[in-house]
């Protein structure tokens, strides 16, 4: 993976993660969904601007993740694309204090020890 295929895959993933966090934050405003209120909550999703936001990254993201797709075979392109899950657990850390169990740090490791077999070049 070159210089211009790796800021393509970078972008992607940063994207898509800022995508999450939109969501996430559309989420909380919209609070939990219930039987009652199933309907209301899926019209409010368009008029939520955390989540028209959000839904707008996942759209740039796979913008940048086709045009990687151009020049990266997808044996390699979509294992590196799980580097989303790695940012994403850290988000929910540090901005949504969430915890991370040590089960979930190994998984975590697992994933990145995956990408950098996948994409290592001899």
């Amino acid at each position: 993976m070159n210089w211009q295929e790796f800021c393509l895959l970078l972008t992607s993933v940063l994207v898509s993660v800022a995508g999450q966090f939109f969501l996430k934050l559309g989420a909380i405003k919209l609070g939990k969904v219930n039987s009652a209120n199933t309907v209301s909550h899926i019209l409010s999703i368009a008029t939520t601007p955390e989540l028209v936001a959000g839904l707008a990254c996942y759209g740039l993201g796979a913008l940048a993740y086709i045009l990687l797709l151009t020049r990266v075979k997808l044996s390699v392109a979509a294992p590196s694309a799980s580097l989303v899950y790695i940012f994403s657990v850290l988000l929910g850390y540090f901005i949504f204090k969430e915890s991370i169990p040590l089960v979930r740090i190994v998984g975590l490791g697992l994933i990145v020890s995956g990408v950098i077999l996948v994409v290592w070049q001899k």
